[in-house]
């Protein structure tokens, strides 16, 4: 009887998130908005966040290796009629589409069970004031992530 209990409180829990989730406006994320820096590996990270406007967030990712950009990424969130969804375009490449599972304050996961690698990406603001990412699933049939910290850069 108590497995039964756990296992409809557990689905009551996710529910009542994926509820929250689909009622969230982009303004509940404005915590991510700034512009952040990082170094690891030899690797200067930079992610810019616009402030929520127009129902969206616009953001950009770049990392430069030796003075040479190696890598850039587009980003945005915005609502549609399914909630938030976050939009990321590698490379320049099209959208890959993730959509908002859970939010909190100062916690946001996106996911999309379908793509390849990763399929979710997580934001959260850390209690010493950095910005965290993750991305997260599986590669190869193996779990795989990566993990990212910047401090505010302006």
């Amino acid at each position: 009887m108590n497995k039964r209990i756990g296992l409809v409180l557990g689905l009551c829990v996710m529910a009542a998130s994926v509820r929250a989730a689909e009622m969230a406006d982009v303004t509940a994320l404005a915590w991510m908005a700034g512009s952040w820096q990082g170094t690891a590996g030899g690797v200067e990270m930079e992610e810019h966040w616009l402030a929520p406007k127009g129902g969206a967030m616009l953001g950009m990712h770049r990392d430069v290796t030796r003075g040479r950009m190696v890598s850039f990424e587009f980003l945005r969130i915005e609502k549609d009629a399914e909630g938030l969804v976050y939009l990321a375009s590698p490379q320049g490449r099209p959208v890959t589409p993730f959509r908002l599972i859970e939010s909190s304050k100062g916690r946001a996961v996106f996911s999309n069970p379908q793509h390849d690698f990763p399929q979710r990406v997580l934001y959260w603001m850390g209690d010493d004031g950095l910005l965290h990412a993750r991305i997260e699933g599986q590669q190869k049939g193996q779990p795989a992530s990566e993990e990212w910290a910047w401090k505010r850069s302006r």
